[in-house]
This record gives C-alpha cells, structure tokens and sequence, in this order.
C-alpha cells in the first residue's frame, strides 16, 4: 500500500507527482525545489537561500509525514553547475545531526523553474 503524503508548508507539485509517497515504512519525496509555498516564487538570493529554503520544504513535508531529518537515509542533489557544490555543502552540512545520509549530487542541464539547486529524500519511519 502507498499513501500520500502532502502538505500546505511546501511548494505544491508542479505537475503530475506527489510530494512525496510512503510506502512499507519508507518515504519518498519528489525533488524539492527552492519555492517560497506562501507565494509560489523561487526565493531570491543564490544557492546558500535556495538550499535553504529548499530544506525547509524538505522538513514540512517529512513532518506532515510524522518523521524528522534524522529519518533520512539518502538524499540526491541536482546542481545547475557543479561550481555550486561547496556553497550547497556548507548549507547542507548544518541541516543533520549525528550521521550524514548517503549522498549523491549531480551537475543537470537545467533545473525547473531555473533553480540552482535540487534536491530529493529518502527517508525510513
């Protein structure tokens, strides 16, 4: 059984998929992109805000889900350019505690919207 998870603290989908889907005890949040929810806007800034914000999504949707960032096991980063990383890696690092999920973090032609930055979950209740 699948069931979805969703919530008014992040940015709706933009198309056809759900914020996230949790399925045998584990969640699955779509990519995250780096949307105010209160008026649907990438936030102004560079890629320290958009991680920023996209994080706070992130936690909206995991706590709609009853779970916390140290639910997380895996996390997948899209970058409009790999330039990007070590601003990304200094927001991303503040946001767990205890032990780093598994990572991977990829360079993408574009991203939706024309974000810096993307980025999705995996996480176990």
């Amino acid at each position: 059984m699948k069931k979805i998870i969703s919530t008014d603290n992040a940015p709706a989908a933009i198309g056809p998929y759900s914020q996230a889907i949790e399925a045998n005890g584990m969640l699955f949040l779509s990519g995250m992109l780096p949307i105010d929810p209160s008026n649907g806007n990438i936030v102004p800034g560079g890629v320290k805000e958009q991680t920023t914000q996209i994080f706070r999504n992130i936690e909206a949707v995991l706590t709609a889900a009853g779970v916390t960032m140290d639910n997380i096991v895996k996390t997948t980063v899209f970058l409009d350019d790999m330039s990007l990383f070590a601003e990304m890696n200094e927001v991303y690092a503040t946001r767990f505690t205890g032990t780093f999920p598994a990572r991977s973090a990829f360079a993408v032609k574009a991203l939706p919207k024309n974000a810096l930055v993307e980025i999705e979950v995996i996480a176990v209740k």
